[in-house]
């Protein structure tokens, strides 16, 4: 019985050794495990050359920051204000407010009653609700603010289907007029495939949805690896990198911090 135990440890250990030993000569065993990292590593370093010469609001620079604190005009350009709104544990919303028009939106509302408390704050009505993409986390707020305020829900042509309460369907080269400021919609597949950007040139904004998380970028749920690759991702992120100098990029969740 002792040699029958000593033989196995002698094969377990000398399996480990013959392991270890590969790992130290620089060959993996988990060839997946190292191709993931590999990309990460790429990713994040991509992120961090892309983020250089835009600016990605995150509510601050962290949650420890307690956003909810401080649901308040963020930007403000022409006529354009630009709201966060806290929702869920790690989700944002954003209110547009055109001060000339009166016009609200609401872009990405995961729940309903932050929104409502924001409106109801400032005494507003709302008029569109915008989706990047059909995820609840994104959508789950619109059934309630349509029938409480009539707004008029926009989303992907894609996503036509599976958009609660969609009335206006958009796709990638469309433009769309929120009050006086023109929007245009670009493609941004990956996390979805029918995910879209909200890009507002005029205020040198776009919403991003979950293509972009914190130094990250959303993790991809839908397509396969054919139809949505690592470059093309890449693509979809080069594109926006070279939209417009001193682009803001808001996106709707702080992951990744």
């Amino acid at each position: 019985m002792n040699k029958m135990l000593s033989k196995v440890s002698t094969t377990a250990m000398s399996s480990f050794s013959s392991s270890s030993s590969r790992v130290r000569a620089g060959f993996s065993v988990w060839p997946n495990v190292r191709q993931l990292c590999f990309r990460k590593g790429v990713l994040y370093g991509f992120m961090r050359l892309f983020s250089t010469p835009l600016k990605t609001l995150r509510g601050g620079a962290s949650r420890s920051l307690r956003v909810s604190r401080f649901c308040s005009v963020v930007n403000m350009s022409s006529s354009l204000q630009i709201e966060l709104v806290p929702c869920l544990s790690d989700n944002y919303a954003y209110l547009l407010h055109d001060i000339n028009t009166g016009t609200v939106g609401v872009v990405d509302p995961s729940e309903a009653l932050p929104v409502i408390d924001a409106l109801s704050k400032k005494n507003r009505n709302l008029t569109y609700i915008l989706n990047t993409h059909h995820h609840h986390d994104h959508t789950g707020g619109n059934a309630e603010l349509k029938a409480r305020y009539g707004a008029k829900v926009i989303g992907s042509g894609t996503d036509k289907e599976r958009i609660p309460g969609i009335d206006i369907h958009l796709n990638d080269g469309d433009k769309w007029m929120f009050a006086g400021h023109e929007v245009h919609v670009m493609d941004t597949p990956g996390h979805t495939r029918g995910h879209i950007s909200f890009y507002f040139p005029g205020s040198a904004a776009i919403f991003t949805g979950d293509t972009l998380f914190s130094l990250s970028c959303g993790k991809l749920f839908e397509g396969s690896p054919e139809e949505i690759t690592f470059a093309h991702l890449l693509e979809v992120l080069e594109n926006l990198k070279y939209l417009q100098k001193g682009l803001v990029i808001y996106i709707a969740v702080n992951q990744g911090l």
